[in-house]
């Protein structure tokens, strides 16, 4: 939102203060209130007819300070994120001069009645600064309404990223972005997903905590600064330390949530009815059978909307025409060895059999005239349930539950971004402005809740759409609604590393496009890119989408990525323990890896999978190719090719087969892979191949060993003197192969015992 004509200029319709001084402060043992006019103070006179902001600083966390600018102080109705608080040590100190407030090794830096400033330091050095006149208090004098801002310094080279799932450009310098949760597709300003996060490449981030709509102008109101603002009295926001992008994110989302860690088996490849496709039973089966018959694995069938009757969502009711005999169902695919998903939403449209009983017991949001709060948007008469009234939770639950009980694993929680702010009324009396991004958390929270209490933690999932801050604590999201077009599919990508800069690990997107009919090449492409994210489903809307469908080239296309990704999980699974622990994201930008190598903070068509692999997409039907690899030796670990990049980074155009793509591994990779892995959850400490890529000389590396649940169970050193390698491992059963990887050639040994020592 804008406020200013220019640079000098304010708007006619609005009116801006701003705290020119601390003029006085307060402390207590883990806050400074900094009392600000609007003016300076030259004799007691000035103290009069005058506003000032209310200044609170805080730290929930080390190396986090909290800023909450206040005008009128007045109560906030609900909701608000669930942050914790870790109780750092704090410290104030004042003099006649100078306010400063350190946790860990960031400090903010006040003068005391002088020009008003908050400077922010990492370990003395400014990263970032409110300077003068950057905070306002703000009259629209026309539309009668109130608004805080800040503005942030940045600095020359600054990038800007993340503010959740965005398909505009990666790096956000130049756009104005709106945190406010819409049902607009993947290929619009809008997005499913907001978050009020932001990352800087100079190495710290910002989080505005406020569930309301939070109005972001990043380096273009004002082209020096990023500015938020809220309507309302009060604002605040966090300015988080790292000084590694990776540490930024560890405190984010020890401050919102940790991400959680999706069982084993979501990562293997989850196959779709497609959303407005005919099937019944016979048609799921001869797809699972299909899948079966040409040796590709399958982990999870998802049966789309109209699972149930149209015009009925939901009702939690299998079409009995349909589908006369769903628990018969379930058991056929729980035989194969397959899980089942089922799609949900959190309307209930009013033909529903549950709609009457809904409204009667108030469980939907109402109209301030106490009616339900309907319209016709998606199904007739769509009512919203209310997560704000616990007994509405349980009900809701309860329906759940009884498809819990027939043997559905894991629900699709679709929707949730179209919440009524107009004339809307919650149970709790929660402001609806602060409920409209803030509902999907409560109705993700609710299902996710339901599948731990039933299911057990370490196996509850869900594949949601919508996500709000904290969200990261409900696995896993999915893209929404793409295009079957090569660009989508660049844009699909796009959103996710940004939301995935946005405090979430995992992510996943609808391998060849939801809407429209994908080619035979389009699907072949985006089946290596959907294989080689967090999660990886085949779904569309009027298509099928089964690979025999397409021509015989998809069918191994599909099974050749769905065999990698399966014999990769030993890896794969270590690496999202990590994001569990850290909030690393486990696909993540480059820069993320390399710091260090300025081309890398551009890049958003290729990422890295975890922290040794490399993947450049192709988002063309011949196969073309242009990415950049940061200095070191990369061994595609489909072709065996080396790329030595030893005086830098380097621009590589190449052209690859509908069988291959980019894929690499960095030099001093310990790469655990099983081949033939039938689904993606299996022992991973059973005999797992340990390959070794491009191990320099002197080099001593290690890398964890987890089973299938994500325990520690060991691990695999590696050091190499001269020509040759030493490598232990322990928590491994049998005799595992060790396959060296180097200049090209690899050469294969077995590890007898615990350590082995190879002469290469």
């Amino acid at each position: 939102m804008k406020f200013t004509d220019g640079y000098w200029l304010t708007r006619p319709q609005y009116e801006i203060e701003s705290p020119m001084e601390v003029f006085d402060y307060r402390k207590t043992v883990d806050s400074l209130t900094l009392y600000a006019p609007f003016k300076k103070i030259k004799d007691r006179n000035d103290e009069l007819n005058l506003g000032m902001s209310t200044i609170k600083l805080t730290s929930p966390v080390e190396g986090v300070i909290g800023v909450k600018m206040t005008h009128f102080d007045q109560p906030t109705h609900g909701p608000s994120f669930q942050l914790t608080d870790e109780h750092p040590k704090i410290e104030i100190e004042a003099d006649d001069h100078q306010i400063s407030f350190k946790s860990g090794e960031l400090t903010a830096q006040m003068p005391y009645k002088s020009d008003f400033e908050i400077d922010f330091q990492h370990n003395g050095k400014t990263i970032t600064k409110s300077m003068e006149k950057a905070q306002g208090s703000i009259t629209d004098k026309v539309a009668h309404k109130h608004y805080m801002r800040e503005q942030l310094s940045m600095g020359i080279d600054e990038l800007i990223y993340g503010l959740g799932e965005r398909f505009t450009s990666f790096v956000k310098n130049g756009q104005s972005v709106d945190i406010w949760n819409q049902d607009g597709g993947t290929g619009s300003e809008q997005a499913y997903k907001n978050i009020p996060f932001y990352l800087s490449s100079e190495g710290y981030g910002v989080f505005v905590n406020q569930p309301e709509k939070v109005s972001f102008e990043i380096a273009s109101e004002n082209v020096d600064r990023t500015q938020f603002s809220v309507e309302g009295e009060s604002l605040q926001y966090y300015v988080i330390d790292g000084p590694t992008p990776k540490d930024v994110l560890n405190k984010y989302t020890r401050l919102t949530g940790q991400v959680s860690l999706p069982p084993a088996w979501s990562f293997g490849l989850w196959l779709s009815t497609s959303f407005t496709t005919d099937y019944r039973e016979e048609t799921v089966m001869k797809f699972i059978d299909g899948m079966r018959d040409r040796h590709i694995p399958l982990d999870v069938f998802h049966f789309d909307c109209f699972w149930q009757k149209g015009f009925e969502w939901c009702n939690f009711l299998w079409d009995s025409e349909q589908f006369p005999d769903p628990e018969g169902l379930i058991k056929k695919i729980h035989d194969r060895g397959i899980k089942v998903c089922v799609w949900l939403n959190p309307y209930i449209a009013q033909k529903s059999p549950l709609f009457e009983e809904g409204r009667d017991k108030g469980y939907f949001i109402k109209r301030e005239d106490g009616n339900v709060w309907q319209w016709d948007l998606w199904q007739a008469g769509n009512g919203f349930v209310d997560f704000t009234n616990p007994d509405a939770v349980k009900w809701y639950q309860g329906k759940l539950k009884t498809l819990l009980d027939m043997g559905v694993d894991c629900f699709k929680t679709d929707f949730g971004e179209r919440i009524p702010v107009e004339d809307a009324v919650f149970f709790d009396g929660s402001d609806p402005k602060r409920e409209h991004n803030y509902y999907t958390y409560q109705y993700n929270d609710a299902v996710y809740d339901l599948l731990k209490q039933e299911k057990g933690e370490d196996q509850a999932v869900v594949f949601a759409r919508s996500a709000t801050v904290g969200s990261q604590k409900f696995p896993v999201h999915w893209g929404g609604d793409n295009l079957s077009r090569y660009k989508s599919m660049a844009d699909s990508l796009r959103g996710g590393l940004s939301f995935l800069l946005s405090g979430f690990g995992f992510w996943s997107h609808d391998i060849s496009g939801f809407e429209e009919h994908a080619t035979p090449d389009l699907y072949k492409r985006w089946t290596q890119f959907g294989l080689l994210s967090s999660h990886s489903r085949y779904h569309g809307s009027v298509q099928y989408k089964v690979p025999w469908l397409f021509d015989e080239e998809a069918v191994a296309n599909t099974k050749k990525f769905v065999d990698l990704k399966l014999s990769l999980m030993p890896y794969l699974f270590n690496e999202a323990v990590n994001t569990h622990e850290t909030g690393t994201p486990l696909m993540r930008p480059t820069f993320l890896e390399y710091t260090h190598d300025r081309n890398t903070y551009f890049l958003e068509h290729e990422y890295m999978f975890g922290s040794r692999l490399l993947v450049a997409p192709i988002f063309n039907a011949e196969g073309n190719v242009k990415y950049y690899l940061p200095a070191g030796k990369w061994t595609n670990i489909l072709t065996e090719k080396v790329y030595d990049v030893s005086k830098g980074g380097q621009w590589l155009s190449e052209q690859y087969d509908n069988l291959t793509l980019p894929l690499l591994a960095r030099e001093n990779s310990i790469i655990l892979r099983k081949p033939g892995a039938e689904h993606a959850e299996y022992d991973y400490t059973d005999r797992p191949d340990i390959h070794l890529y491009e191990i320099e000389g002197g080099a001593a590396i290690s890398t964890r060993v987890v089973d299938e649940k994500g325990n520690a169970a060991g691990a695999v050193k590696v050091v190499r003197n001269g020509n040759q390698l030493t490598v232990t491992a322990t928590g491994l059963k049998g005799t595992p192969k060790i396959l060296v990887h180097e200049n090209g050639e690899v050469k294969t040994f077995e590890l007898q015992g615990d350590q082995v020592t190879i002469q290469i």
